[in-house]
């Protein structure tokens, strides 16, 4: 995440930087930003990365100019720290997830699907899930560009039965398992019998039933005995959080809901979070989060919600 869309100063500067272009600001509140900017350097230096971040976002002016002819000032606040902080946490607009563009199955946010491949094995899909098969003679390999799938496996022993997610790819070994891809992170979890775990960064691994493993730019985790209740829970429109760590929820939670959610203070992403949270009821879980952890939330006309640390 860019550094400075979580500075407070930088902030601080955004919430300047709306005030000014609002057609109805006052000379007192000019007067108080003149007063605010020759105050300290950082100001100054705030304010100019402020203006900076904006002309990135630029995409986003006629939806602005829009917006200042009807909402109030708190619609427009929200908008354009919401835009920021798209930007200076994500890289742009079009940086959006663009993986799987082009799949062959995708499912929508909240979405759940069942999709009965050639071989006769299935996969079920999970939200906002994308892959696509490439199926021929000599194998069947599938391709999973993002989110989850429970895969249940057609038994041929004459072509291998190959899940491409990430630096990886899972090889079934007669078997059901499940694979998620979210966040830069691979997780493979075994229901039942074993499959074959295979990467260009790591040495190959047989996982057995009952056991998962993770792998992502860090190489391939320690395996461990997996709760396959809890691994399956998104099969029954519930996510089950144990001791996973902050930044982890956060990534999942976006997985069900529209828009974008940022933590803007790496400080609190360590923080583990045991629940059990109802997919179809985002927002909910977001606001049980805050209640419980101590930190806030900022949601910026529903293009994003910021997470803060209280206080």
């Amino acid at each position: 995440m860019n550094e400075d869309a979580t500075d407070p100063t930088v902030m601080e500067a955004l919430e300047w930087f709306v005030r000014m272009r609002d057609d109805k600001v006052t000379a007192a509140e000019r007067q108080a930003f003149e007063a605010w900017l020759a105050a300290d350097e950082a100001h100054a230096e705030a304010w100019k990365h402020a203006q900076a971040l904006w002309a990135r976002f630029d995409i986003m002016q006629p939806e602005f100019d829009r917006l200042r002819r009807g909402p109030p000032l708190l619609s427009r606040r929200n908008f354009i720290l919401g835009s920021v902080a798209m930007i200076g946490g994500l890289g742009g607009l079009f940086a959006i997830d663009q993986t799987g563009l082009f799949a062959e199955h995708k499912t929508d946010i909240g979405e759940r699907r069942t999709i009965s491949l050639p071989d006769g094995s299935t996969v079920e899909l999970g939200s906002y899930s994308a892959l696509s098969t490439h199926f021929s003679e000599m194998e069947r390999r599938v391709e999973l560009y993002r989110g989850e799938g429970f895969f249940d496996v057609s038994h041929d022993p004459a072509r291998a039965f190959l899940v491409s997610a990430g630096d990886g790819t899972t090889q079934a070994l007669g078997t059901k398992f499940d694979i998620k891809f979210v966040d830069d992170l691979v997780t493979v979890a075994v229901s039942e019998h074993a499959v074959q775990v295979q990467g260009r960064r790591f040495s190959d691994l047989r996982l057995e039933e009952g056991w998962q493993v993770s792998y992502g730019r860090d190489g391939l985790g320690q395996p461990t005995e997996a709760s396959l209740d809890t691994v399956e829970a998104w099969r029954s429109d519930r996510i089950i959080f144990q001791d996973v760590p902050l930044r982890r929820v956060l990534a999942e939670l976006e997985r069900y809901r529209r828009g974008r959610i940022i933590l803007m203070d790496s400080s609190i992403g360590d923080i583990p979070v045991t629940a059990i949270f109802q997919t179809a009821r985002t927002e909910s879980a977001l606001q049980t989060i805050a209640d419980t952890l101590g930190v806030r939330l900022l949601n910026a006309a529903n293009y994003v919600t910021l997470v803060y640390r209280a206080g």
